[in-house]
């Protein structure tokens, strides 16, 4: 059915496109092939709403004017100037940029939308890049399962409906909400609009949305407050530090901590202990601060506030006094459901939009069978197929000299794609809204980074500009409604850290590096043969070879302590090639360790911002969480951090680790 389906809706594409004049739906049953099939004027009425329903889906224009000039009866075509993709030029800087904007999505749900804009434009003849600047990689993510339907949301102008869970909240509350538009902020994607049951504006994360989120159909679009700055509307959303704590640290330790004090004033080295340093932390609010410095275990101890003082002792003392875990609840559910990214339709509308692609691509071109499995991920048999369907379709009349004519033999035998006789079909359609947005949102993440900063900014602006020509009133507002924030980190150390990585790169220097890991507070010495940038979630990333790891390695600047440029060459062993970061950037494996962790409802924060191999809701909104970890030891600072809303129930040894931890912390505030 599937097939029949598709190859009746391209015959009704290439018939509204050759006609001078409007269709009626009558002169389209008996002249276009496959509406022989419907039965009856019932079932033909069905058929052909659906099939305009899904061609409209699909971005093709179709028109509604008089089809009966006598009866005033409605006809039906496609005008070839909505249908064309413009004629676009692009410069040779304007083609490196847009190539880098579509890599921005490679590994995202939308990565597929800008992998066919690239499509269509290279059908048009456009030259687009996508191996230039290949040291720098940005990377956009959207793992949030209510990416998608928020997405569409916005696209079309509808209000949503969904289940939404604050922090520290036991059980999730009904919104609806007016969306404006989406936020990436700080690696997190938000949606920023009018609250209608509060009747007031927010911004919600969509990470923190339960179940799925609900389109409501009814009803008037929603219409965006003229002049409102969405990137403002999010950024406000986060609370300011207000206040100081004093904080004694051990020497060598609290790394993460010591970067964020305002003042380190450094303690005797004599004694026993080797001394205190005396840390002033800003913080925002008391179980923040408590978290994060009960987190470094008997390395630090909070001294005043008094609040903050006794707060943590009752926190420390609910890790140091757990008990056996609850009952397992059986297998694990998935974390989340959903779809990661814009839902996709049936088959048949993708086989649709693959050959209406395919068709101006390969006319002209060598085009082989393998390139274009490798671009829609098919399988070279299934690329045949598709061209077999397409060798079955063309002019109402069907007679051979009608039709258009596939060497299929050649595709079979030598993977070479012959297409002819489509002339119809010989402009790419134009932009889709998905198509369009995915590029020019990519275009505004170059803008904002400053590792772009060899990029034309003239060049990006003209991009844009003619990337919104070319979609038309298709996109609408929507790439306006998308937009991404990279905040400014503000520290001079870390700017002048990825200006001397830049540097090394283009001068292919060796770096020596201070390293502060990510899961342990441990600094190494590291020499690194630079490779490339990564940017993501707001951070960037050194890529390069790790000479102590005897690997490719990801180096957060905002970690890199110190940063030597070394007077001799950077050498990349032979056969070592950058990482594939499609699964993201945390690698893990089957050698990891896996560790369950069980979550109080506040703590549910631990299953948005960690790969977790499962989630299994427990009684009353809390959680079990299984997931990996190439360095158990984090997982024994992660339930300091957490204290009496969460705690390790497997394995026991570890469990154990975090508690003789806890006490042996609870011993520097004197006896309870």
């Amino acid at each position: 059915m599937s097939r029949r389906k598709t190859e009746r809706q391209l015959n009704l594409v290439i018939c509204l496109l050759s006609t001078r004049r409007h269709l009626t739906a009558q002169e389209i049953r008996r002249t276009v092939y496959g509406y022989a099939e419907a039965e009856s004027e019932q079932a033909f009425k069905r058929m052909f709403e659906r099939d305009k329903r899904e061609l409209r889906d699909s971005g093709i224009p179709i028109q509604v004017g008089t089809g009966d000039a006598i009866s005033g009866e409605e006809g039906y075509r496609i005008s070839r100037a909505d249908y064309e993709l413009p004629e676009i030029e692009l410069l040779p800087d304007e083609a490196v940029v847009l190539g880098l904007a579509a890599r921005a999505w490679r590994h995202a749900s939308l990565g597929e939308a800008a992998a066919n804009a690239l499509f269509k434009l290279r059908s048009a003849g456009v030259p687009v890049d996508t191996e230039a600047a290949p040291a720098l990689t940005p990377a956009m993510r959207t793992d949030e399962p209510a990416f998608g339907p928020v997405w569409q949301a916005v696209r079309d102008r509808r209000p949503i409906a969904f289940d939404y869970r604050k922090p520290g909240q036991d059980a999730p509350e009904r919104r609806e909400i007016e969306p404006w538009g989406i936020v990436n902020l700080r690696g997190h994607w938000y949606v920023v609009g009018h609250d209608r049951l509060r009747d007031a504006r927010r911004v919600f994360r969509l990470g923190r949305i339960r179940g799925g989120v609900e389109v409501l159909r009814g009803g008037p679009d929603v219409v965006v407050p003229e002049g409102v700055d969405l990137r403002s509307v999010a950024a406000g959303h986060r609370a300011e530090p207000e206040a100081t704590a004093t904080v004694r640290v051990r020497p060598d330790t609290a790394h993460a901590l010591r970067r964020g004090a305002l003042r380190a004033v450094p303690g005797e080295r004599e004694g026993a202990d080797g001394g205190w340093d005396v840390l002033t932390v800003p913080y925002a609010d008391v179980p923040d601060l408590v978290g994060h410095v009960a987190s470094y275990g008997a390395n630090a101890e909070i001294v005043e506030p008094a609040e903050a003082r006794a707060a943590v002792v009752a926190h420390l003392s609910a890790t140091a006094d757990a008990g056996a875990p609850a009952p397992d609840p059986g297998p694990a559910a998935p974390a989340e459901e959903g779809a990661g990214g814009p839902a996709r339709g049936p088959r048949s509308a993708d086989q649709l939009r693959r050959l209406l692609m395919l068709v101006p691509y390969a006319l002209g071109r060598d085009v082989r069978v393998p390139e274009v499995a490798r671009h829609f991920d098919l399988t070279e048999k299934q690329v045949v197929a598709d061209l077999s369907l397409l060798w079955m379709c063309g002019l109402p009349g069907y007679t051979p000299g009608d039709l258009i004519d596939v060497d299929l033999d050649a595709a079979r035998e030598t993977g070479e794609i012959i297409i002819a006789n489509a002339d119809t079909l010989a402009q790419p359609l134009r932009l889709t809204a998905d198509e369009a947005a995915s590029l020019v949102v990519g275009l505004s993440l170059l803008e904002a980074l400053p590792e772009a900063e060899g990029l034309e900014t003239g060049a990006l602006k003209r991009v844009s500009e003619k990337l919104r020509t070319a979609a038309g009133t298709a996109l609408g507002s929507l790439a306006d409604s998308v937009q991404v924030r990279l905040e400014d980190s503000g520290d001079a150390q870390v700017e002048q850290t990825r200006r001397r990585c830049a540097q090394a790169l283009e001068s292919g220097q060796r770096l020596h590096l201070r390293y502060l890991s990510g899961y342990l507070d441990q600094v190494t010495e590291r020499d690194v043969d630079p490779m490339g940038l990564v940017v993501q979630d707001g951070h960037t990333f050194l890529e390069g070879y790790c000479r102590l790891r005897e690997d490719v390695r990801l180096f957060r600047l905002d970690r890199v302590l110190e940063l030597t440029v070394l007077p001799y060459a950077a050498e990349v062993p032979g056969g070592v090639g950058r990482r594939d970061l499609s699964g993201g950037l945390l690698q893990l494996s089957d050698r990891d360790a896996l560790v369950t962790l069980d979550l109080e409802p506040s703590a549910r924060w631990i299953t948005e911002d960690y790969a977790c191999e499962s989630v299994a809701e427990l009684a009353g909104g809390a959680v079990r969480a299984t997931l990996r970890t190439p360095a158990p030891a984090w997982v024994v600072r992660l339930a300091l951090r957490l204290g009496p809303r969460g705690r390790i129930t497997a394995p026991q040894a570890l469990a154990e680790q975090a508690r003789a931890e806890a006490r042996r912390t609870l011993d520097l505030y004197g006896p309870a």
